[in-house]
């Protein structure tokens, strides 16, 4: 039953935007870091000259976490949006369902689009390093833990997110909100480690791994209590 409402979901954004923004976000990341090297070559290789690589992997965190927590407020409120427009709600909760089998397919829906813009980046990163002339000594697991650790550290945000997507009609709140975290997101590595939006930044409690878990044990009861309410809420 969950495959299913999954894959009426991925029908539904077939022909929207969301999916030009799954592919808009790495490519945007991917396009600054060339224009920035191709600028200032000599300058960065000077700069990054015993670790190429992880130059180019740290100039390109700096772009890619503002753009994830962009990217999923975007996401989440399209998601949302397209049952909103439609005033669809009804309909789709009058069928044989349960709340949350709902809630959990568009969080599903979400966190799988997030999860292929980040491997696009990843790509995306690999082939700029080639093409700059970084060498083939590439640092895989350096270049995913910079990638997808923030992706689990975001994750409680793509469960507030969705909850005040679905919940609010009105979609200018929920990206606002999305905005305005995109804002502070960009100072958070002065907040308290304690902070969600420093997880993002992988500087937590004195590693990525940390981060990461963090956010995962976090985004599992954002999702849970925001499933919560939405089964017993009534959504016009």
């Amino acid at each position: 039953m969950m495959m299913n409402m999954l894959s009426a979901d991925f029908l539904k954004i077939k022909r929207k935007m969301i999916l030009f923004l799954v592919f808009l976000g790495p490519f945007g990341v991917v396009a600054l870091e060339a224009v920035n090297f191709g600028l200032r070559y000599e300058y960065l290789t000077g700069v990054y000259a015993k670790d190429l690589w992880k130059g180019l992997i740290g100039e390109a965190s700096f772009l890619s976490i503002p753009a994830i927590m962009l990217g999923l407020a975007l996401v989440t409120s399209m998601i949302a949006n397209i049952e909103h427009q439609t005033n669809a709600w009804k309909q789709l909760l009058a069928l044989p369902v349960s709340k949350g089998k709902v809630f959990t397919s568009k969080f599903l829906l979400a966190a799988i689009l997030l999860f292929i813009s980040c491997v696009l980046l990843f790509v995306g990163l690999i082939i700029l390093g080639l093409i700059l002339g970084f060498g083939t000594n590439i640092p895989f697991f350096h270049l995913a833990e910079s990638v997808f650790f923030p992706y689990l550290a975001g994750m409680p945000f793509i469960a507030l997110q969705l909850w005040i997507s679905i919940t609010m009609k009105n979609q200018a709140i929920p990206l606002t909100a999305g905005i305005l975290a995109t804002v502070l997101a960009l100072f958070s590595v002065k907040f308290p480690d304690w902070v969600p939006l420093k997880w993002l930044f992988l500087e937590s409690w004195g590693g990525p791994f940390y981060s990461a878990l963090a956010g995962v044990l976090l985004g599992i009861a954002v999702y849970l209590t925001g499933l919560i309410d939405f089964s017993r809420k009534e959504v016009k």
